[in-house]
Parts: structure tokens; C-alpha cells; sequence
């Protein structure tokens, strides 16, 4: 019969095993506000822009699906988001 871990063991194993692959635990996100707020900040810094709200919801409505790998596609096709410029406001 095999034996279940307490689940507090199983988070600190995981925890263990993605720092492991180097990756950095954030000990400050601890809820959606703030994983979105972190996810925002570094979409941003890498895609060297600055969205409204309108535009980061938008973004969130189009990536955020149950499909994980669909939501990764999405972000590395350069094409899957396409931003309102001023010249197409201005149209």
C-alpha cells in the first residue's frame, strides 16, 4: 500500500526540485493580484512596453486558459497580440 505525503511535504519538494532547475521562488507572490501584477512587470520589461489596464486585460482574456501549452504558444507567436496604436486610434 503506498504511503501519501503530507501535502506541505510535497510543495516543499517541488519548491526543491524548480529551484533546482534554477528557477526563483517568490516567496511574495502568494495570490492572483499579485502573480498578475509580476506577470504584467515582466511582459512589459521584456517587450519593452507599457500597456494600459484596457490593453493588460485584454491580454490576460486571450493568454489565461485551462490549455497551459496553448497559452504558451500564444505568447511566443509574435503575432498574438497586437496592440491599438495611436496611428489606428487616430483613423
Amino acid at each position: 500500500m503506498a504511503m501519501i505525503a503530507p501535502e506541505r511535504q510535497l510543495e516543499e519538494a517541488l519548491v526543491t526540485k524548480l529551484r533546482d532547475l534554477k528557477y526563483e521562488y517568490r516567496p511574495g507572490i502568494r495570490d492572483r493580484a499579485t502573480l498578475e501584477a509580476n506577470f504584467r512587470e515582466k511582459f512589459e520589461a521584456l517587450n519593452r512596453v507599457t500597456l494600459t489596464d484596457g490593453e493588460f486585460q485584454r491580454l490576460l482574456d486571450e493568454i489565461v486558459t485551462p490549455d497551459v501549452y496553448g497559452a504558451a504558444q500564444s505568447l511566443r507567436n509574435r503575432e498574438a497580440f497586437t496592440f491599438i496604436t495611436a496611428f489606428s486610434a487616430l483613423r
